[in-house]
């Protein structure tokens, strides 16, 4: 079973969670409206969509979007914000790898929150098959990573740590293993007496890869950017925004 199977659940998940800030994800929500061009009407799905972060403001302009997600907890607490605030979204909790999208069925599709490296080769190629086969002709799918090779590898750290908010303390163990082409991390995480730790792989992709990868899946890049200004992605930048296009 993979790491992230079990990975978001109790400390990490509520780690994760205090570690957005919330006038960068309203500034994330007009990015993907207007780079997705979508609005009031379109069906929309979020891919790994924890706990709707994107899906609830996106839903809040006329948006009917459909969410897929692992983490049990995380789509718990989507659906019950869904339905308190009657919102247009559904909610799917399973293993996207494992679960069958309607075909030509949403007008967008996006994958954000740096959740854009927990599959292998084979694995990444079927994920990004499944999305491109989801969206009708002509949608666009975008994704966020801060994982692409081009970030992480110049200026690579093998152990780094953060406070987190709530007196939570973050801490990691990574060894890059390239003939596979991952990280291996140790992640730890501690909050007083409460202390996790997880072993969690992380694919490392270069921007050449994800291109060719979205290209055979019928999918055209229109956009590599570093951030939401849409300046252009060049080597050493911390962050990739890459827009796509069905064809």
């Amino acid at each position: 079973m993979a790491w992230y199977h079990s990975y978001f659940k109790g400390l990490p998940q509520r780690a994760w969670k205090l570690h957005q800030d919330e006038e960068y994800t309203d500034y994330e929500v007009d990015f993907l409206a207007d780079v997705l061009e979508i609005g009031e009407g379109s069906k929309v799905l979020d891919v790994l969509s924890g706990y709707g972060r994107h899906a609830i403001p996106l839903s809040e302009t006329g948006c009917a979007v459909t969410c897929i997600d692992i983490s049990s907890e995380y789509c718990e607490e989507l659906s019950n914000a869904a339905d308190s605030e009657n919102l247009n979204i559904d909610v799917i909790c399973a293993d996207i790898l494992g679960y069958n999208l309607p075909e030509n069925a949403f007008d967008a599709a996006y994958c954000f929150g740096n959740s854009f490296s927990f599959f292998p080769r084979k694995e990444m190629q079927q994920f990004i098959n499944q999305v491109a086969n989801a969206l009708k002709p002509g949608g666009y799918f975008a994704i966020h990573t801060e994982n692409l090779a081009e970030s992480i590898l110049p200026n690579f750290q093998t152990r780094n740590w953060m406070p987190v908010k709530d007196d939570i303390t973050y801490l990691a163990e990574n060894d890059y293993r390239p003939e596979e082409g991952y990280i291996e991390a140790e992640q730890t995480f501690i909050s007083g007496s409460e202390k996790v730790t997880h072993q969690v792989r992380q694919h490392i992709y270069t921007l050449s890869e994800i291109t060719y990868m979205f290209e055979c899946a019928g999918l055209q890049v229109t956009g590599t950017f570093a951030n939401l200004e849409a300046d252009p992605f060049s080597l050493g930048d911390e962050q990739l925004y890459l827009i796509s296009k069905k064809l």
